[in-house]
């Protein structure tokens, strides 16, 4: 597997101008040593900050100084998250890399953040992976996990955030197989015992029989059942989780969990809630994977120790007791 680095080590990621800006300044014979500070647009989650240092290990001097926030802290609207001192040539070229981690990441976190807020003690998963591009659908996940989801969809994306994938069955193998209970049931022979049995009841028939079907099916194997209703049929209501949950209670199947997906958002989870819809976790994709990056900016503040900004920003040092500092 090529190294996720070895685009943006190679400048192919940068700005052409830092490009040209590093050409410059070797040709000129300079190479000041700067102190350059990155501050976000708006309050919300750090995310990608351990991805930054992993980049600026490989590129800085070893006499050269990081002090940062650490990931998943709250930070707040202008707020210094990272200072970088070093000679510039060693990191000119890494400034798009840098904020673009950072702003998407941070972006994705507090998404998700909002989300879990909104469910209160609701378990939260991240599906969103199918709405990005697959070349950085790991790392939305990964911010996903960074802002409180407790699971996410793909092996990617939960390897870097050290956690197991979740995910069943979808709607296609319910199809392929002609029936639900069918196709959990193979769910239930070929996958390990240790995946939790969560069957899709929304593809063929009403939710709640198709839910009945499936526990008299799979009995105490099951763990849960998944509604994703579509917007065509009204998509998934409190009233339905209710319904849902009273046949299954009723039915002797109190311990199948029910797993609401579908169009789910922080106002959504909100009407959910007020409603008192027993729901067990809440599946989220496009509300986390859609969410707006948050603008970071960098800005050198000192050369060779002398204060500089261009205008607009104050001259030198920006103080933030809760910067740390770094071992390169």
């Amino acid at each position: 597997m090529a190294d996720p680095l070895d685009p943006i080590l190679s400048g192919r990621t940068s700005d052409v101008y830092f490009m040209r800006t590093k050409h410059i300044m070797e040709t000129e014979g300079l190479n000041p040593t700067v102190s350059m500070e990155l501050f976000p647009s708006a309050d919300g989650i750090l995310c990608g900050m351990k991805e930054v240092i992993t980049l600026l290990r490989q590129v800085l001097p070893q006499d050269a100084e990081v002090w940062a926030l650490d990931e998943s802290t709250l930070m707040q609207s202008k707020e210094v998250i990272l200072r970088i001192t070093a000679p510039y040539r060693s990191f000119v070229l890494y400034e798009t890399a840098y904020l673009g981690i950072l702003a998407h990441e941070s972006g994705w976190a507090t998404a998700a953040r909002a989300c879990v807020l909104a469910a209160g003690d609701i378990p939260v998963i991240s599906f969103g992976a199918r709405h990005v591009h697959p070349s950085v659908a790991p790392y939305m996940e990964y911010a996903a996990i960074v802002g409180g989801c407790v699971g996410c969809a793909t092996t990617a994306g939960a390897e870097l955030a050290g956690i197991t994938p979740s995910g069943t069955i979808p709607h296609a193998l319910c199809l392929v197989m002609g029936d639900t209970v069918k196709a959990t049931q193979a769910f239930d022979r070929h996958i390990s015992s240790d995946v939790r049995r969560i069957a899709l009841v929304d593809t063929f028939m009403d939710e709640a029989e198709e839910s009945l079907r499936v526990a008299r099916a799979l009995g105490d194997r099951l763990w849960g059942v998944r509604l994703d209703t579509p917007r065509e049929r009204g998509r998934v209501t409190p009233d339905l989780v209710q319904e849902v949950r009273v046949r299954l209670d009723q039915a002797g199947f109190g311990h199948v969990k029910i797993v609401v997906s579908g169009g789910i958002d922080p106002t959504r989870i909100q009407l959910f809630r007020e409603r008192k819809a027993p729901v067990d976790a809440f599946g989220i994709g496009s509300a986390i994977s859609g969410a707006s990056p948050i603008d970071f900016t960098a800005d050198i503040k000192e050369i060779e120790g002398r204060p500089v900004a261009k205008r607009g920003r104050i001259p030198g040092l920006t103080h933030n007791p809760r910067l740390q500092r770094i071992e390169l």
